[in-house]
């Protein structure tokens, strides 16, 4: 169902873009568009069944895995053109209708100009699209921003001040996310010098085997005070077990609604993490992994003086983390909206009020993190990826 979905969204989408060349391409160019359109697509849509169907070791398709990148680069160049495209459309019948009352209401009738004026927006929005995809890939494929934060508590265990965690999300390993890429991660990670180093899931794009570039690319990382993960949406986008296994053959601990302590300066820290509603829909291959986010059964038997902190995927499940006495909750999941083409406004509102940053509810700290992947289409705009290395202070 989910590729059905997928392969109606490409269809339309370039059905729309179809229309648009057509604009601004000369009339003998217009009976070879759809048959070049549907050759750019074929790699995509043969990749996508291939790992629908489980066939094949991807790793040893690098031709077709790079025509299938190829394919996500044009419909991401599909998209921006085509809501380019649509503002000038939208700006021409603005402005015809402000001369038809200019006009006592008059109909203003279409001239020549009007195809002049689309074909001549529709050519700028090639450029702008070619522009915007190319500084969204940048962005997305580039240096992440490292975010540094101390945060404040007035109960802080006197040896947990000066903790240093590094919070990394939504990595999404798979066929946009390399292991070139996902290398650099780990040294700029690294290099911070991070005393607890934790994941907040989407680890993988959908399969569990694209967890062992991750998992080689971490190798021999090991911050003193461990490493620990909790699975996100698209880790359950398939079985997960396979993917809890190698966490923790790996040495990264995995916590589905449970917990761990680790002992620093003679304070207690609690790590726990609460597992995705994900695991509970079986809305993907109908499979049921779990009851979703359980706070009291994360919570169980830890002692009380343990400061928490509570590896939770959603910022929409905080409430599940406070109810487990987490004093910090660390997410991801929004992306920060991955893709904010109207400045100052996130994409990821649509989906909650929490996209990314510093939340506070009384004393009780929240940070959501873009993450570092992309998923659906290659780029970000307005939306950096990020380390986030945060430093646990005693007020």
């Amino acid at each position: 169902m989910p590729f059905l979905v997928a392969l109606v969204f490409i269809l339309l989408v370039q059905w729309l873009h179809l229309r648009l060349l057509r604009l601004e391409l000369p009339e003998r160019a217009h009976r070879w568009l759809p048959w070049l359109l549907g050759l750019i697509h074929v790699p995509l849509v043969a990749f996508a069944l291939m790992r629908m169907a489980a066939t094949g070791n991807h790793s040893a398709m690098p031709l077709l895995r790079a025509l299938a990148r190829g394919g996500f680069y044009f419909q991401a160049f599909s998209v921006l053109h085509l809501v380019i495209g649509m503002v000038a459309q939208g700006l021409w019948r603005l402005s015809r209708r402000l001369a038809e009352r200019a006009d006592a209401g008059e109909q203003v009738p279409e001239d020549s100009s009007r195809r002049t004026f689309l074909r001549v927006a529709a050519v700028a929005s090639t450029g702008a699209a070619v522009t915007l995809g190319a500084s969204g890939s940048r962005a997305a494929f580039g240096d992440p921003l490292i975010t540094r934060l101390d945060l404040t508590f007035p109960d802080l265990p006197a040896g947990l001040d000066g903790l240093r965690l590094a919070h990394l999300s939504d990595l999404h390993a798979g066929p946009l996310v390399g292991p070139q890429t996902l290398g650099r991660w780990r040294i700029l990670t690294e290099r911070e010098r991070p005393d607890l180093l934790v994941f907040t899931g989407d680890l993988v794009d959908s399969r569990p085997e694209e967890l062992e570039p991750l998992l080689t690319a971490f190798r021999g990382f090991e911050p003193p005070l461990g490493r620990f993960a909790v699975l996100g949406n698209h880790d359950y986008f398939d079985d997960p077990r396979p993917i809890w296994r190698d966490l923790e053959r790996a040495g990264i601990r995995c916590l589905e609604n449970s917990a761990a302590l680790v002992t620093c300066g003679g304070a207690v820290l609690a790590v726990l993490g609460l597992q995705d509603p994900m695991a509970r829909n079986g809305q993907f291959r109908r499979m049921v992994f779990g009851p979703g986010p359980r706070p009291n059964e994360a919570a169980r038997d830890l002692p009380a003086e343990a400061f928490r902190i509570c590896l939770n995927h959603r910022p929409s499940e905080w409430e599940q983390a406070l109810a487990a006495g987490a004093r910090l909750t660390l997410s991801g999941h929004t992306h920060g909206g991955q893709i904010n083409p109207i400045p100052g406004f996130s994409s990821a509102h649509l989906i909650g009020p929490r996209t990314d940053g510093l939340y506070r509810q009384g004393e009780d700290l929240l940070y959501v993190s873009r993450g570092l992947g992309v998923v659906g289409l290659p780029i970000r705009i307005g939306a950096p990826p990020e380390i986030v290395i945060l430093t646990l202070r005693r007020a």
